[in-house]
């Protein structure tokens, strides 16, 4: 199971921003897990990573709809 920092991470790398070197230090394990791949300087998803933000995503929005419907019911 990712955290939530490491989901950043693949979310920023996907959209590709940059980011502070302090996070580099997740970089190696995310590669060691599949989920990102190195290419010259730049970092890119796998499609494991690209799986696991789209499903995050996807988890949240059903959380959004979940919470819409209760404050319906309020």
């Amino acid at each position: 199971m990712l955290r939530e920092e490491e989901l950043s991470i693949l979310r920023d790398i996907s959209q590709s921003v940059a980011f502070a070197d302090d996070r580099q230090g997740k970089m190696g394990q995310l590669i060691a897990d599949g989920y990102v791949m190195k290419d010259g300087d730049l970092f890119e998803l796998t499609a494991k990573g690209v799986t696991a933000v789209e499903e995050h995503a996807a988890a949240l929005g059903a959380s959004d709809v979940e919470q819409a419907s209760a404050d319906r019911l309020i």
